[in-house]
């Protein structure tokens, strides 16, 4: 039996499955949690009647999006943090989250003030009457008071779970969630603020989150001898590790705008039908997330450590358990096409095409599952720099598909919205598989193993 077999042997796989549960769940319903910022907004708003919900909606995608590039802050923090707390180094762990949470917070102010002065100028490619317009520079006004804390919200989850701590970030948004709800209604009705008082009402929300998570991280360092003060280098360093991500960030989101795009040339009725695809494919994006959060966190400290077996041990059952995951939510998501529809339109032609669409959609979660969970592995070590080039290269090759698409859209479009919506999703699915397949590769290889500190 050579060395590395007798290491494996050596494995715990019961602590090994208790630890990828310990982390994942509590990930998984931080996740959910997430979204139901904007549900809440969404339902309060909208009985205020249909101008201040187009507002928000608006609104809420320019916010999203903007907040959106910067996840690096939590993936890159959480992958430093959690290798530098498995070679044991704590106060490094700890000072390294803090450069995360400083780097943050001079995004975000930077980016609320970009998009408070820019807030005409944002909302008005949308197309929106003066009315809407009114209503969506309202709210993402007020709302970019609290992208400093929105961004810091991110690092300091980032920070929590490389120190191997996702339920924390859970109560901390279960909380927020809450008061979230309850200052939207006591400020939209009560104070009678309308959308105004929903974006203050988030904005609160919000705030109270990254206090909260701050007094947990700040505790931790103080016990571990970590400086809370900025280190102006470090704040550089962190910021220049995060570009790869950043990067890798942005050419997935040109992928969605992109799929989004070519379903805006086959017409409302399709293009209807894909967004709400789209909403349900990124619910079901956060729930297959949960176990690449937990594989970020446990790869990043075993290579810490230097346990190379552990990592390779890790990868293999947590690939298995997603891709299991991934099957099972297929299944279920195929046996509900019927119904799911009936849940977002009263348009008979959309809910027949959105049938359609959510089958395929159903066929590539498996493949969508080892994808987030294998993406979560390398950034867990650090391969940041393969992910953003791996993003350049699936771009490149999705614009074929793209083109292909365009070619076919007079036949398709005369076949109809369901065949329509389907060779779009078929097309985005190429494109998943290639990324599944170009991380399963890249997993395989040894030049992402590094030990140590990194």
């Amino acid at each position: 039996m050579s060395g590395s077999d007798t290491e494996q042997g050596q494995i715990d796989h019961g602590a090994l499955r208790r630890d990828i549960l310990r982390l994942a769940i509590p990930a998984l319903l931080t996740l959910v949690a997430e979204p139901l910022f904007l549900l809440a907004d969404t339902a309060i708003v909208g009985h205020l009647g249909t101008t201040p919900l187009a507002g928000l909606g608006v609104a809420s995608s320019i916010l999203a999006t903007a907040v959106g590039l910067f996840l690096f802050l939590a993936y890159a923090t959480t992958a430093l943090v959690a290798r530098r707390l498995g070679a044991g180094a704590h106060d490094a762990a700890l000072a390294a989250g803090l450069d995360g949470v400083w780097l943050a917070l001079l995004l975000g102010c930077a980016t609320g003030l970009g998009l408070g002065l820019g807030a005409p100028a944002l909302v008005s490619p949308f197309g929106s009457d003066a009315a809407v317009a009114a209503q969506a520079i309202v709210y993402l006004r007020i709302s970019a008071l609290g992208v400093p804390a929105m961004l810091a919200v991110l690092a300091l989850t980032g920070v929590l779970r490389g120190l191997q701590d996702t339920r924390t970030p859970l109560i901390a948004a279960t909380l927020g969630f809450g008061a979230n709800i309850v200052l939207n209604v006591l400020l939209v009705y009560g104070a009678g603020l309308g959308i105004a008082g929903s974006a203050w009402g988030t904005v609160v929300a919000q705030t109270g989150m990254a206090a909260g998570l701050a007094v947990v991280v700040v505790r931790a360092a103080q016990g571990h001898g970590a400086s809370l003060r900025p280190h102006p280098a470090a704040v550089a360093r962190a910021a220049v590790g995060g570009v790869p991500l950043f990067l890798r960030t942005i050419t997935l989101r040109a992928v969605v705008l992109l799929t989004t795009w070519v379903a805006a040339h086959f017409g409302a009725t399709t293009l209807a039908a894909h967004q709400v695809a789209w909403t349900l494919w990124t619910f079901l994006s956060f729930a297959l997330d949960a176990l690449a959060i937990a594989g970020q966190a446990l790869i990043g400290k075993a290579l810490g450590a230097g346990d190379v077996a552990g990592t390779r041990a890790m990868t293999s059952l947590m690939t298995r358990w997603s891709i299991g995951f991934g099957v099972v939510l297929g299944v279920v998501l195929a046996a509900l096409s019927p119904v799911l529809p009936w849940l977002f339109t009263t348009d008979p032609e959309v809910r027949a095409a959105l049938t359609v669409g959510i089958l395929v959609l159903a066929l590539g979660q498996p493949v969508a599952a080892q994808a987030f969970l294998l993406d979560g592995v390398l950034i867990g070590a650090g391969d940041a720099r393969w992910l953003a080039k791996l993003g350049f290269v699936l771009l490149l090759g999705y614009l074929p598909v793209v083109g292909l698409l365009l070619a076919a859209q007079a036949p398709l479009a005369q076949a109809g919205p369901g065949l329509a919506l389907a060779a779009i999703w078929a097309g985005f699915q190429v494109f998943m598989i290639a990324r599944a397949l170009l991380l399963t590769r890249r997993a395989r290889q040894d030049c992402w193993l590094v030990t140590g500190m990194g």
